[in-house]
């Protein structure tokens, strides 16, 4: 019975292709997942603000990213991930200032210490990480296009979108023309309506600016990411992430800014939302000082136990973060860890009389860890199929493990590890087809 299809395997997958759902935050429901290209998946991620180290918060967001874009893999997809970062903002240039440096330097820093710490924690699905001030060109296009539409205007050298001109605006954070009337977002008065959000900020001497056909100045945060999308995705793509956080306003503006734009809708066919990391009941964030960085975390626990601890979540969930929840996955780590060695020491030892055979539990979990996958990424139900099966080999006899077909166990087990990403030293490769029915 075969169960494994390797990338030079040209037969069909045994995955039902239009099985897998995923929880749409527009539609609030789970939908089919029905790439606009079959068999390719353009997906955008919000990435970070790169003045400071990354904390658990955001760990937890791109492994959870990273874990979908290697299940899609699996099954078949060609997949284009792509995160930005976002090196353009006021605490960037706050932070230079206060470490006496030019903003450009620090920029560096935190770019390659994020890079560094991904790369610590298994992410390595991501395709490319562009920042938006290589978009500067194409941004300013963007900004002059909306102003051309009248869906921007100028109000005392700053370029707003005016959001009384997009009918849709609020769709996707699911508020009412009169629910975005009482929230002050960017409060200016100089706006039309304080939905208005900022494009372009006009600055005449403070820098680091940029000369514009509308003067010197900076741009929005919504209208970076904007431009990068579409110079990469163009009009339409596929799957849009990011923490819950990010819907309003910076989500919904992003769609607001690109429908208006080219006219084409829905601008992202599919968004999905991480739920937060909280500490005592409070987002985890630098502002509050209640954070993790994750190189204390990698240097305390591993990447394999902070990859375990997210999969044991399900990425839509808030999580509250304590210390017991890491000490946790780590015993679940071990039990994954004493699997692998197992099969390990008896594949070298090689099989008793006979043919061997593939032992029924194999087919049981893979299936239960698919069916978990395909249910909106369900990494909680996918681990646990996982880890009934690392304990199902724990259990057997050496006897039965030698006359059964050890070297396919091993490799089933592998691939769905590897999919999860743990454990990262034995995961050397994202497998391109995994065989469940």
């Amino acid at each position: 019975m075969k169960r494994l299809l390797s990338s030079q395997d040209n037969s069909s997958s045994r995955f039902d292709v239009m099985a897998l759902k995923v929880f749409d935050s527009l539609f609030n429901k789970k939908r089919r997942l029905e790439p606009l290209v079959p068999k390719q998946i353009k997906m955008f991620v919000c990435g970070p603000t790169v003045y400071d180290h990354l904390h658990l918060g955001h760990a937890r967001t791109l492994i959870s990213y990273d874990i979908m874009a290697r299940y899609l893999t699996a099954r078949g997809y060609n997949v284009v991930f792509i995160v930005n970062i976002t090196d353009i903002d006021d605490k960037i240039f706050e932070r230079a200032k206060e470490e006496g440096m030019h903003h450009l330097e620090l920029v560096e820093k935190y770019v390659n210490e994020c890079k560094s710490d991904l790369s610590a924690l298994g992410i390595n699905t991501v395709t490319a990480f562009p920042r938006a001030s290589e978009y500067m060109e194409e941004l300013i296009r963007q900004v002059q296009g909306l102003l051309d539409k009248r869906y921007a205007y100028v109000s005392e050298g700053n370029i707003y979108y005016d959001t009384s001109r997009f009918a849709d605006f609020g769709k996707l954070s699911h508020q009412t023309r009169l629910e975005l009337k009482l929230k002050r977002l960017d409060s200016d008065p100089a706006k039309k309506n304080q939905a208005d959000f900022v494009l372009w900020r006009s600055r005449d001497i403070e820098e680091p600016t940029w000369l514009s056909p509308f003067g010197r100045g900076r741009p929005g945060w919504h209208i970076e990411d904007t431009a990068i999308t579409i110079s990469n995705f163009g009009s339409q793509y596929d799957i849009h992430g990011g923490a819950e956080e990010l819907i309003y306003p910076h989500h919904e503006a992003e769609i607001a800014q690109a429908e208006a734009l080219t006219g084409v809708s829905p601008f992202v066919k599919y968004w999905l939302h991480t739920g937060l990391l909280y500490v005592d009941g409070r987002k985890m964030s630098k502002s509050l000082g209640n954070y993790v960085t994750v190189k204390e975390a990698l240097k305390r626990y591993g990447s394999d136990t902070i990859r375990l601890y997210v999969a044991s979540h399900h990425y839509r969930r808030p999580v509250n973060f304590h210390e017991e929840g890491l000490k946790k996955a780590k015993l679940g780590l071990q039990i994954l860890e004493e699997a692998f060695q197992r099969l390990e020491d008896v594949s070298g030892e090689g099989v008793g009389r006979g043919k061997p055979l593939v032992p029924k539990f194999v087919d049981k979990y893979s299936r239960a860890f698919c069916r978990a996958m395909d249910d909106d990424f369900n990494t909680p139900a996918a681990l646990k199929a996982l880890t009934s099966m690392a304990k199902t080999v724990g259990k057997m006899s050496d006897y039965s493990l030698r006359n059964s077909d050890p070297s396919s166990v091993m490799e089933a087990f592998r691939v769905l590890a590897s999919i999860l990403g743990v454990p990262t030293q034995r995961s050397l490769r994202i497998p391109l087809k995994v065989a469940c029915k």
